[in-house]
């Protein structure tokens, strides 16, 4: 098809101009594998070319993959959407919430006005915040001394709430107790869970919180953007030995591997001939959870880290069970009430269930949302389409 050379070339291109380090882009139906593609180098530094099996940190792209494990024990009834979180992870039975600085800097706390449910920590409902994008939790962790979530240490899920929960939507660190909660009601660690329950039945080989020794032959280089736009390596890897699987952010994997996730969403569930999750639970994950309101700008508070977040401004943006949701067809031509996510080191995922389609696209560059990055997605999800769409007229 036409559009596979276009998109080859644009990521060769970018890749060739040094825009973007490397990159690794792969496009699917529920039967197969439609694209696929891998350009520029794993690191800027040596001289080892991307290849399509190379390994990423997809960092809250497993925010999608911890959801799911939740949502398989909802079915079970071990788990609860709506019922107090707190019964089953005890430190979240009376959450505080920030009420700014005292004149001595010291941060004042108050009690929530109600409970966390699973279905706020789901839906980034529940007050939680990451520092990324919120200046007060930045000075609240200055502070209190406390460590920043990609420590995986358990200190990091100390922080209070920054609105009452099911007020308002901010990303946070919810779905880090999503996956605290899998643990509680499994008697499993998440590593282990999402391995016997999710990874290895989507045949999602190469998909772990720890890097193996045949992962780290195919590990790719973080790189970081320096302010004339030029591209190098920086040293950048989540600990090995944590002290929690970070849910929110912790998994290691390829395209592949992540293609094979999206497909099961588009397959209802199935995967390999076994049901993951049931068709109606898939169905749910993919429905608006939060209501009148809406996923919102998310403003920089750690530049190094991250851009400004404010994917397509002028569009009504909802929350799945844990996806964002678009509400009007894309530039790109994705259809409304798709699902997507990315990783904070520009790694992005989209999964179209009305065109049966999905895309998932790995870079490994800091900040997030990086304007070239963001250039080579939507490149490539608008050569999907128009493939879909040439594909459609010649039938």
């Amino acid at each position: 098809m036409q559009s596979k050379a276009l998109i080859d070339e644009l990521l060769r291109q970018k890749s060739a101009d040094k825009e973007i380090p490397g990159v690794v882009a792969m496009a699917a139906n529920g039967n197969e594998v439609i694209y696929q593609g891998a350009y520029g180098k794993r690191d800027l530094s040596k001289d080892d070319a991307m290849t399509a099996d190379s390994v990423f940190w997809i960092a809250s792209m497993t925010k999608a993959i911890t959801a799911a494990g939740a949502m398989q024990l909802v079915e079970q009834g071990k788990l609860s959407l709506d019922a107090p979180i707190g019964k089953v992870l005890p430190d979240l039975a009376a959450p505080q919430v920030f009420e700014g600085f005292d004149s001595n800097g010291e941060p004042n706390l108050r009690p929530a006005k109600c409970e966390i449910t699973l279905r706020h920590l789901m839906t980034h409902t529940a007050g939680f915040a990451y520092d990324l994008w919120n200046g007060d939790m930045v000075r609240y962790l200055e502070k209190t001394g406390l460590p920043g979530i990609t420590s995986c240490k358990n200190d990091a899920l100390k922080t209070p709430l920054m609105t009452d929960p099911g007020t308002r939507w901010e990303y946070g660190i919810n779905i880090d107790f999503v996956g605290k909660a899998i643990e509680a009601v499994s008697g499993k660690r998440l590593d282990s869970y999402l391995r016997d329950h999710l990874l290895t039945p989507l045949g999602m080989t190469d998909t772990s919180f720890r890097i193996g020794e045949a992962q780290r032959q195919r590990l790719v280089a973080m790189h970081a953007r320096a302010e004339d736009g030029s591209l190098g390596p920086t040293p950048f890897e989540l600990d090995q030995d944590p002290e929690f699987h970070m849910g929110g952010g912790g998994l290691y994997g390829t395209a592949g591997d992540y293609i094979k996730f999206t497909q099961m969403i588009l397959n209802n569930g199935r995967a390999n001939g076994t049901e993951v999750l049931k068709p109606e639970t898939v169905a749910m994950m993919g429905q608006n959870h939060i209501g009148q309101l809406n996923m919102t700008r998310m403003t920089s508070a750690v530049a190094f880290a991250t851009n400004d977040v404010n994917l397509y401004p002028d569009m009504e943006k909802k929350w799945g069970l844990s996806f964002l949701i678009n509400t009007a067809r894309t530039p790109e031509g994705r259809s409304p009430g798709s699902l997507a996510w990315a990783g904070l080191a520009n790694t992005y995922f989209w999964i179209d269930p009305s065109r049966d389609v999905a895309g998932v696209i790995l870079m490994q560059v800091l900040p997030f949302v990086d304007q070239k990055c963001l250039e080579a997605f939507a490149g490539f999800e608008s050569g999907v389409y128009a493939g879909l769409d040439a594909t459609k007229q010649a039938a």
